[in-house]
């Protein structure tokens, strides 16, 4: 439950024998007699279609092919999902469950694997709905809400898609209707269409943070006005920037906040599918802000961030760091424009006016240095202001959290993990099962730095080992601590196993919750209650 893993694996493969059409048992009994599986790597088997079809290309047989499919599934979930080492390590007595292990070839794929034999109930598929119930027994609940045979012959039961309009959301909504007028709705991001209120809804910093962000309003000026795309690290460097040019004279603008639409609108200037989401989202931002038609849109390259003492170093991750440039090259109508994408050190604070003086002095007429640098000093103060209130609002939350005995969850991400269109509502979801939420940059500051078992270079990643050992250091088991990951973050594969590893030597539960452009939210709400059920926390 702690990995992106949406399952499925099962329902994957009987697809797979549809669409060639056979049964699947007699699917799975000719992937048990191949001669040749296909090499199918072990990825996950949502990407693994376009494998599939290069191997068809390349003229394997459906058998090989099953084969393949098996032997995939297999290596995907013991070394992509459990992440096992040495096969030794699952033990010398080994169960399998699960609707998948009645594959006969993912049985054996399984078994030829590991290299032992293993034990399959002939109720594997079931072995889920037993534990539940067995669950249920054990927390005293004598009577099972499960539907009798009287009821099943009257049964009814509706599907209904509509859009929620209560929030900014728009949640696309699966209302169930019952027999008896009993409805079932999923899909929801808040507690709105449920009509229901957690008491801990209104302790969610990130809630707090839009707030911070929505109070530095439009402005305008004389000297021009400037676009800035509300994207990465301009979640947290807004303040800075919108201080910064206001102070000189200029108006400030920012892109409109994310949603799907947005990010169709940049989608055709995408050069690589590869990249995380929240940097496909910055070519709808830009798109919106050239319909804006500010004097210039300003995202500047940033190699650096703001040294907070924690790391090695502190840089940006290098999409953080240079995805202006890739802007600039993909998106054709920045020709037409001015994009100042510059190169800019705000590590520097010292020679940040002089460079900050001549980078403008491109774009506009020039302007005294002694304005950049009252305007600079300005803006410093603002960004310390700004990263103030959080802390101390955090601190907030957490003294709250410990009056009234309430779960606490440290959701460690990004800066741009603030973006609905980006986080799904998940800090909703968070608030939902009775825990106060609160970030990493609202922690991290209270300790010092600290020897970690990788390169700690990078300031964001710095802020979630801080965060992880600040869970660890407290002794309080109400406080946990969240990871988010979006799909194609390349350095993640390495902050997460260090975020792990401190954790889990303090003896903590490590939570991942991997998010991209579609998320299953019900598989966040079954990880996240299975945590807090683990624990004996939460509602």
């Amino acid at each position: 439950l702690n990995e992106a893993c949406s399952s499925g694996c099962g329902s994957f493969l009987q697809t797979f024998a549809g669409a060639w059409g056979y049964e699947m048992a007699d699917f799975a009994n000719l992937g048990l007699f191949a001669g040749n599986p296909v090499d199918l790597g072990s990825r996950c088997t949502v990407f693994m279609n376009s494998s599939v079809k290069q191997a068809q290309k390349d003229g394997a047989s459906i058998d090989n092919i099953s084969a393949g499919l098996s032997v995939s599934v297999v290596k995907n979930a013991l070394y992509k999902v459990i992440r096992v080492t040495d096969a030794r390590s699952l033990g010398r007595h080994i169960v399998v469950q699960g609707g998948t292990f009645l594959n006969d070839a993912v049985l054996r794929a399984f078994e030829k694997e590991i290299g032992q034999y293993v034990t399959r109930p002939s109720v594997s598929g079931l072995m889920g709905a037993y534990g539940a119930a067995l669950y249920a027994q054990e927390k005293g609940l004598e009577e099972s809400a499960i539907i009798g045979p009287e009821g099943l012959e009257s049964f009814t039961h509706e599907v209904k898609a509509i859009t929620c309009n209560g929030c900014q959301n728009h949640c696309r909504l699966t209302v169930n209707t019952f027999g008896g007028g009993k409805k079932y709705i999923a899909g929801n991001r808040c507690d709105k269409p449920l009509q229901k209120h957690s008491r801990t809804a209104a302790y969610n910093l990130y809630d707090y943070k839009k707030q911070l962000l929505a109070s530095y309003q439009p402005a305008t000026g004389p000297r021009g006005l400037i676009g800035i795309p509300m994207g990465l690290n301009m979640f947290e460097l807004y303040p800075f920037w919108h201080t910064f040019f206001t102070q000189l004279g200029f108006g400030v603008v920012c892109s409109p906040e994310s949603d799907r639409q947005l990010y169709l609108k940049g989608q055709h200037t995408i050069p690589s599918d590869t990249v995380c989401y929240p940097a496909k989202l910055l070519h709808g931002h830009i798109e919106a802000l050239l319909e804006m038609a500010p004097d210039a849109i300003f995202y500047p390259c940033m190699s650096y961030n703001v040294d907070e003492g924690m790391g090695d170093n502190h840089y940006n991750c290098p999409v953080v760091a240079y995805y202006p440039e890739v802007l600039d090259a993909n998106v054709a109508a920045l020709a037409d424009a001015k994009f100042i994408y510059d190169y800019v050190g705000l590590h520097r604070p010292k020679d940040f006016p002089k460079k900050m003086q001549a980078i403008l002095a491109k774009y506009f007429p020039q302007i005294p240095l002694k304005e950049v640098k009252g305007a600079a000093k300005a803006a410093y103060g603002e960004y310390a202001a700004h990263m103030g209130r959080i802390r101390q609002k955090g601190q907030e939350y957490l003294a709250y959290a410990e009056k009234e005995n309430l779960p606490v969850v440290i959701l460690s991400g990004r800066p741009y993990h603030l973006d609905p269109e980006i986080n799904h509502g998940i800090d909703k979801l968070i608030c939902e099962c009775g825990a106060v939420l609160v970030t990493e940059d609202a922690v991290s500051h209270l300790l010092e730095h600290f020897p970690t078992k990788v390169l700690n270079q990078w300031t964001y990643h710095a802020r979630l080992y801080a965060a992880a050992k600040y869970v660890v250091q407290s002794g309080d088991k109400r406080l946990n601590l969240v990871q988010l990951v979006s799909f194609g973050c390349g350095v993640d594969a390495i902050t997460g196993d260090e975020v792990r590893a401190i954790l889990e030597d303090g003896g903590r539960i490590y939570t991942q919750i991997k998010i991209d452009e579609i998320t299953n939210l019900g598989a966040v709400r079954i990880r996240l209650r299975s945590l807090f059920a683990a624990l004996g926390l939460g509602e």
